[in-house]
């Protein structure tokens, strides 16, 4: 049986809508996901976290105390007042939307939003890889790539909430090459899932290829197209970490998603990539795997509603 506090968590993606149920000790239970229904707008979009959080939401047993739910999701958002600002084309609709007022209506719940590397961040600095460590950067390549930082402690949201938005940092490499955000020249369009398996299709004239892990497997296989692209997205994405780095001067880079996850046809170049291109001091950042997997927004964006931060401070994590 369940008991103690727990909140929904909610990650929100171009591809999927993962949800489950997270305690305060950060224990996950009654996990589930769906396709994000995107080509239904915002209002599909919607109806499907609504359904999802009720789903589990039916899984606590009387008396266990449900705080509320937290979702992380694709976009810049304001997190004080649960508005999703701007979103990429992965998630049509979705800017401009009130995303903590629509569903806390719906759900008769408090309702918490934050951007999806922020809960990543969250997540993984509470109960993952980041854990007892102060300045951090944490960085997810998958579909895109997001991120974000931790100083002192405390989630940095920035002025106009855009902090950690690592996928939108210029890259040489990028030149012409059109970022999700509708721009060219972002380490997105060079580094991301899709832009590699779209580099692959045009390098090697294999128009079939639609998925990464396929290229990866090319890759180890001896293709040499297939590792040069892998390189090449692999030490993009370490050159702009690096420039981070050599602002931020964090004492680690966290690093995960599901292309880090192709182990080290991508890790080892953008591990290269990114102590070649720091300063003496910073190039001996701790670079270190993400923990907690696909499971760290989920557990952040709970934590976002088990301990609210106190109005008009930073994160308390």
């Amino acid at each position: 049986m369940l008991t103690g506090r727990w909140a929904i968590g909610v990650d929100v993606g171009g591809t999927k809508i993962a949800t489950a149920l997270v305690s305060e000790g950060g224990e996950l239970t009654a996990r589930t996901a769906v396709p994000t229904p995107v080509a239904g707008g915002a209002r599909a979009v919607l109806a499907a976290i609504e359904a999802q959080a009720r789903h589990v939401a039916g899984q606590l047993a009387t008396g266990t105390v449900l705080v509320g739910l937290g979702i992380g999701t694709g976009g810049v958002v304001d997190h004080s007042r649960g508005v999703v600002l701007s979103a990429t084309d992965l998630l049509p609709g979705w800017a401009g939307l009130a995303l903590a007022d629509e569903l806390g209506q719906r759900l008769g719940t408090r309702v918490y939003v934050d951007n999806d590397g922020n809960t990543l961040a969250l997540g993984e600095h509470r109960f993952g890889a980041g854990r007892g460590l102060r300045d951090v950067i944490y960085a997810t390549v998958g579909t895109g790539i997001g991120g974000g930082i931790v100083l002192g402690g405390r989630l940095r949201r920035g002025a106009s909430h855009s902090a950690g938005e690592l996928g939108h940092v210029p890259a040489p490499q990028a030149v012409c090459r059109r970022c999700s955000c509708g721009r060219t020249g972002h380490v997105e369009a060079a580094a991301a899932g899709p832009a590699m398996t779209d580099d692959y299709r045009r390098r090697s004239g294999d128009m079939t290829v639609c998925d990464l892990r396929v290229i990866a497997e090319r890759a180890g296989e001896g293709d040499e197209v297939a590792a040069a692209v892998l390189a090449g997205g692999a030490s993009t994405f370490g050159q702009a970490l690096a420039g981070l780095v050599n602002v931020v001067d964090p004492e680690a880079v966290v690093v995960g998603g599901g292309v880090a996850d192709i182990g080290q046809l991508f890790w080892a170049p953008m591990e290269e990539a990114l102590r070649e291109s720091t300063l003496p001091g910073p190039s001996r950042v701790q670079l270190k795997p993400a923990l907690l997997g696909t499971a760290a927004p989920l557990v952040g964006a709970a934590m976002l509603a088990i301990d609210p931060e106190p109005e008009g401070n930073e994160s308390p994590w």
